[in-house]
């Protein structure tokens, strides 16, 4: 069999076709699957990082108040969670003070160093 009939499977282009590419047309899809902004190797620390958040979400929120009455309830009920999780949840790691604080202040750092640079 010659190199160009050959037929290989790749995980990074399965994962997006479901299908098995010739040795020519793997070697096209993974040059242009490099300039693409998905299949990062730090995928896996954002998937991570999503799990956990999503597993608080229902630790705290979804199993703890349940059951739900309805969909709209669980909708009202979700944005009251993240405003809580960003705006009054204190952090150890952030000095005891909430993200969104950190956030603000990380931003007025940064305005004021451009103007000591300016």
């Amino acid at each position: 069999m010659s190199d160009s009939n050959e037929i290989v499977t790749d995980p990074r282009l399965e994962k997006r076709t479901r299908r098995r590419f010739s040795v020519a047309e793997k070697k096209r899809l993974l040059a242009e699957a490099d300039t693409l902004p998905y299949g990062d190797k730090d995928d896996s620390y954002d998937n991570a990082l999503a799990e956990t958040i999503n597993g608080l979400y229902k630790a705290e929120l979804i199993h703890h108040r349940g059951p739900w009455k309805s969909r709209e309830a669980v909708e009202l009920a979700t944005l009251e969670w993240v405003s809580w999780f960003n705006h009054q949840r204190s952090m150890e790691p952030l000095g005891y003070i909430p993200p969104a604080e950190t956030e603000a202040n990380y931003y007025r750092q940064l305005v004021s160093q451009d103007a000591i640079a300016a």
